[in-house]
Parts: structure tokens; sequence; C-alpha cells
């Protein structure tokens, strides 16, 4: 079963407004929301021109530069539609906007063919934009499988361009809620550091130096016993951006399994009788995207959305709470 046909191929033009430095192939994976080895593909096939000449995907843009894409039509998704419950919080004929639940993979891959949020989408809206990869119809952002909170998803191609622009120019604001272990030095702060596939773990992300700029900036709502409970806003859109930049403070996202496995047992006394009984009681990893804005492709309209803790998280946090005390408040 297929959910698109044949569409033509796709010409993109982009003009490099500033000095990004950037490896051409990681500017048209950000631009393009392709898969970096799929931009080599295009590269390889003298599909990709700079100032009207093919080049090769480790040559770094400079302002001014024209990059010109040719993206050949991609053959129709084998991604199945099925019948698994989602939350669609809005949709029209150009979008829709999703409130994913935690364990569930956003779109198919190596070991998760089918029962992605993708399969969902495809089944409840009948089908999605054509454009990016064949197994990521509609999606222009991700989020990880153990994060829950609101995405936006495309219907049309149109949808899916205005919508990947306006997130390569930052035009689109997300918004978490995370608790993280331990205490942050400040009330608010901004991190800034390179993120790169962990050069000894490869299945895990590290700030490593010479990796893609990396932006994220936290706002500490409430203190709790070993933990905190911060608003975090991403600037840029790594992978397990927020997960590695609070590792890298110390202060791994609660019940992380990959960046902060079993961390609470390094506390002692009462501290570590508290984690241990919080970690329990959220059961998850404590991460949720809680607000989304945009300006809608088609419309103009500002779109904003809200989606408040799941019960599991909502219930740690108020426990939290009330088990030896919070300072601050929800802002």
């Amino acid at each position: 079963m297929t959910n698109r046909s044949r569409q033509p191929a796709e010409v993109h033009v982009f003009r490099v407004n500033q000095d990004p430095d950037d490896r051409l192939d990681a500017y048209l994976a950000d631009r393009l929301r392709l898969s970096r080895s799929r931009v080599a593909e295009l590269v390889g096939a003298g599909l990709v021109h700079v100032n009207g000449s093919p080049t090769r995907k480790s040559h770094h843009l400079r302002a001014g530069d024209e990059v010109e894409v040719t993206v050949p039509a991609a053959p129709p998704t084998a991604v199945v539609p099925e019948s698994i419950p989602i939350e669609v919080v809005y949709e029209d004929e150009h979008l829709a906007v999703v409130d994913k639940q935690a364990g569930l993979v956003v779109h198919p891959a190596v070991g998760n063919r089918s029962g992605t949020l993708v399969n969902a989408l495809l089944y409840r809206l009948g089908g999605l934009s054509s454009l990016g990869e064949p197994d990521r119809p509609g999606i222009v952002h991700r989020l990880d499988k153990d994060t829950s909170g609101l995405m936006v998803v495309a219907r049309t191609d149109d949808a899916h361009g205005g919508l990947t622009q306006a997130i390569a120019r930052r035009e689109i604001r997300r918004g978490y809620l995370a608790a993280a272990w331990g205490h942050v030095e400040e009330d608010e702060f901004t991190v800034d550091r390179p993120i790169a596939r962990d050069p000894k773990q490869r299945h895990r992300m590290a700030v490593v130096e010479g990796g893609r700029p990396s932006l994220t900036h936290f706002r500490r709502l409430e203190i709790w016993r070993a933990a905190d409970l911060l608003a975090v806003r991403l600037h840029t859109g790594r992978t397990h951006q927020i997960r590695v930049h609070l590792r890298s403070l110390g202060h791994p996202v609660v019940s992380d399994p990959i960046y902060g496995h079993r961390w609470e047992k390094g506390l002692i006394g009462a501290g570590g009788r508290w984690a241990d009984e919080f970690n329990r009681r959220a059961g998850r990893l404590f991460l949720h995207a809680a607000r989304l804005a945009f300006v809608h492709p088609a419309t103009g309209e500002e779109m904003s959305f809200t989606s408040p803790l799941p019960e599991a998280l909502q219930g740690a946090a108020e426990w939290a709470r009330s088990a030896g005390g919070a300072s601050g408040g929800l802002a």
C-alpha cells in the first residue's frame, strides 16, 4: 500500500545570507530535512551546484553563495497506515499538530518498520506531504521516542516547504519542560556547545569539538530536593540536544536511559531515597514538548499550542513539591 503517487523532481535554490562556515552537506540536511547520507548521494550524482558548479559534500559555504539542488522524485512510500491511537490537537488541509505520547517512534527506520507516528498519521489523516525521505512523509521535525509532546506535521508539499524554511530560519518556537538531576548553578542560562556523534559510543550524541553548533536556553521554574524543574527553549534542533546539553553540565534529565542511567544512585541518605522514589514515580524520561508556536505557512496566521505534563510526570512533580518542599513556581 502506498500513500502518494510519484511527484516531479523538486529544484531548491538557497542564497547563503551570512557566513555560516557550514559544510555543504550539513547546510542542506538542515534546510531540506534530509539525512546527510541522502545529501551526499545528491552531491555525488551531480545534482548540487554551488555558484553554478558541482562541488564536494565537504565544501564550506560562505556568505553570498548560491546553492541549487535538484531532488529527484522519491518512489511512493511503502509505509502502511495503521490504526494506532494518537492525539491530534489541530488539523486543516495543510498541516496537523499532534501531541505525541512517550514510547512512540516518529517514523519507520531499521528495527521499527511499523507502529510509528507516521503509520498512525497516514491512517488518521489519509495522506502526508511527499517531500523529504520516503519513510518520513510529512515530518519536518522530530521528538525522541521517549519524549512526549507537541509536533507539527505537513499534509501538503507547500506546507512542508514553508515549515522547513521556518525551522531553518529558527522561526518555529519550541518549548519543553524537563526535570534535571541535581541543581543547576543559575536560574537562567544558555548552553552553546557543539554536538556530534560520540566518537566512542556511536549510538549516543555528545558535546564534541568541531560538532554542529547547538544552542539551548534554560530557565529554572522550581527547585526540588534533588532535582530542578526547567523550562527549555531550543534555538537549534540537534538530535538529543536537550539531553546532551544537560548531561554536559552534570545534570542529566531524570530517568534518561542513555545519558543519565542510574545517576540517582550516586546520591546518599535522604536525597538518595528521594531520588529513587521520584525516579520510580516518573517512570519515564522527564522531558515534554509543552509549547509550540509558528506562523501558518498557508494562511500567515500565528499558531500557538500548549500541552500539559502527561499524567505520570504531573503526578511525580506534585509528589516532588510535597516531599521535601519546592521553591519557585510554574511560570
